[in-house]
């Protein structure tokens, strides 16, 4: 199985790179040094993807990245959903897509909770504090490094939730914490 890591590179310089070493670790069981991997080729913004396996570093690419516009969710229900490890198979999660409709993406709730959107983490502000849900589909670097940071909290998070918060966040190693205060839910 090949599994990949998404790093964020910029001004020459390579982001969280202790959570992303962790959970490969998690994942195969190796202890990859990443700085001997990840040259970034320009100070501008790039998506670095590292693909490994349970024998080490396969591939390393750079890609500029420019975030994705995100305003409008469709909640999208799947109690049968698994994708706790970073896989390059995300079969499973593109099926998804065929719901999402016209909105710019779909969050996935599973068992009536909330999961993940298809590319990042979430949080919502609720009760005067952001929170995330305690159960996502994939524990996400970004979202590591926040709760370590007390900065978000777990929770287990319903659809009433959700639908009653004025903020939402989408948290992923490219966006890190990304604020969304004008949004729509459709369910």
């Amino acid at each position: 199985m090949k599994y990949f890591e998404t790093i964020k590179c910029e001004d020459l310089e390579v982001f969280n790179l202790s959570y992303h070493k962790k959970r490969i670790q998690n994942t195969v069981g190796l202890n990859i040094s990443l700085e001997e991997y990840i040259y970034p080729p320009s100070d501008k913004l790039l998506k670095c993807k590292v693909i490994y396996d349970d024998t080490g570093v396969i591939d390393i690419s750079y890609d500029s990245y420019v975030p994705k516009k995100i305003n409008n969710f469709k909640l999208v229900y799947d109690d049968d959903i698994i994708y706790n490890k970073k896989s390059i198979n995300r079969i499973e999660l593109d099926k998804l897509l065929e719901y999402k409709d016209d909105e710019d993406e779909i969050i996935i709730v599973k068992n009536g909770l909330l999961t993940d959107t298809l590319i990042a983490n979430i949080a919502i502000y609720y009760e005067n504090g952001w929170i995330t849900p305690s159960l996502p589909l994939l524990e996400g670097t970004c979202r590591a490094r926040l709760i370590d940071e007390a900065k978000i909290k777990e929770k287990d998070i319903t659809v009433d939730m959700l639908k009653s918060s004025k903020k939402i966040a989408t948290l992923n190693a490219m966006v890190d914490f990304n604020e969304i205060i004008d949004f729509t839910i459709k369910d």
